[in-house]
């Protein structure tokens, strides 16, 4: 059976009350914001501009938005309240696409664009741009006569990027697919000229990832060229550890606006980070492992380490602790592995399961200490507990071959071979995960 994916037109949705998950309203919908990308590939749709009771304009990205209908959208997660302001890569269906001429590809007629109509894909949260509602003659508007017909986004040409184009769009729109370490191999070989333009056009996620992935001389030069505002909301999505390295590498002052900047609880998870040496289990470990209570079960676990924005080595272990559950939290009490939750029914509780024998690193333990550990005990990410006990974080083992390679390793290897494929004309290839 065909599996039938939900279709909004947004001229139905504009002004829609947005609610949270409880039923509270949140503001009303005002425009929603569309990436378009090379040749007649349907534009992807990346947030909603959400005006709020005190009538700022706000962004919420798609991944936030669990439910999206004529009269109502509802969102889910923490908002930001940060104003919204256009950046270059980004189109607004209601105020930029409707009302525009383009022409049928088929016929080179000219039309007016009168509404848009936007679907899920399947299976997934992300929207695109599906159809287009036009309507034949040189007029504006719904009261001209003409025929109106409902056809594809490839059917009509006019608004989508060009193969030719030269603007950030269209590299974004190129490198779409890259993982961002290869992604970050292209940055580092543009011109600083074209490196600022391409990261300012990357949503802060996205940025973030590839941030992550770059020489630390990329990673300043490239925060600096950021509006303060916006270089504060890269922080907060890159991971504690890697926004506390980049911090620490700038002036005191510049270092202390963006931290202000930042919402006070990321900002303290990367100043208890940059309080430790570099090279010590502190400095290198994340403030945002799996945290447990010892009477969450065994499907609760799984369920987190189903969590897609985890890494890898996040994701093999879950930490047991008493209340608080944010780092540093209350008494730590072991860790269960990945495995082990998988053998264990559901219905099983994690604190009856959790290794208790494996000792935990303190925050001040050396690097070669933190090396041996991981391989003595065959683990991909360790427990860091400061004398009352409480967890402070994880060190993984990503993060500890980071500091054991050469200073300049993200500059050679596969970042090079990526970035001669692509600046060199060749085409894109795919990540090694076929995303």
């Amino acid at each position: 059976m065909a599996v039938v994916t939900p279709r909004v037109f947004v001229s139905h949705l504009a002004g829609s009350a947005v609610f949270d998950p409880n039923g509270d309203p949140v503001g009303r919908l005002r425009d929603l914001v569309a990436l378009l990308r090379v040749g007649d590939r349907p534009p992807r749709l990346l947030g909603v501009v959400v005006e709020v009771i005190s009538r700022r304009r706000i962004f919420v990205p798609m991944t936030r938005v669990t439910g999206v209908d004529s009269g109502q959208i509802v969102i889910t997660g923490v908002v930001n309240m940060r104003r919204f302001e256009q950046r270059a890569s980004e189109t607004l269906v209601l105020g930029e696409l409707l009302d525009r001429r383009v022409r049928l590809v088929e016929t080179g007629e000219e039309v007016t664009v009168l509404d848009i109509g936007i679907t899920q894909l399947p299976a997934r949260r992300d929207w695109e741009i599906e159809k287009v509602f036009v309507r034949k003659g040189k007029g504006r508007g719904l009261r001209r006569k003409g025929e109106a017909l409902t056809v594809e986004w490839s059917a009509v040409t006019g608004f989508s990027l060009e193969e030719h184009g030269q603007g950030a769009e269209s590299l974004l729109a190129t490198f779409e697919q890259l993982h961002p370490a290869d992604l970050a191999g292209v940055l580092h070989h543009l011109s600083p000229k074209r490196r600022a333009e391409v990261a300012a056009a990357l949503d802060d996620d996205r940025l973030a990832d590839v941030l992550e992935e770059l020489p630390e001389d990329d990673q300043v030069e490239i925060l600096g060229k950021l509006k303060d505002e916006r270089a504060a909301d890269v922080l907060e999505a890159m991971d504690p550890d890697d926004a506390a390295d980049l911090l620490s590498e700038l002036p005191e002052e510049e270092k202390e606006r963006l931290l202000a900047l930042m919402r006070p609880e990321e900002a303290a998870d990367v100043r208890r980070l940059m309080a430790y040496e570099e090279r010590t289990a502190g400095g290198l470990m994340t403030t945002d492992p799996i945290v447990l209570r010892p009477d969450a079960t065994v499907a609760d676990a799984l369920a987190r380490v189903r969590d897609p924005d985890l890494s890898p080595a996040l994701a093999a272990q879950v930490y047991v602790c008493r209340p608080p559950d944010e780092t540093p939290t209350g008494k730590y009490l072991g860790l269960v592995h990945f495995q082990r939750l998988l053998r264990d029914p559901p219905f099983t509780l994690v604190s009856s399961i959790a290794d208790t024998d494996l000792p935990a690193l303190p925050p001040d333990t050396p690097l070669p200490e933190v090396t041996s550990y991981l391989a003595a005990y065959n683990m991909v990410a360790a427990p860091v507990v400061d004398e009352s006990g409480a967890l402070l974080g994880a060190v993984t083992v990503d993060d500890v071959l980071d500091h054991l390679l050469p200073d300049d390793w993200r500059e050679d290897g596969l970042h090079g071979s990526a970035a001669a494929g692509l600046t060199g004309g060749g085409s894109p290839g795919k990540a090694a995960d076929g995303r």
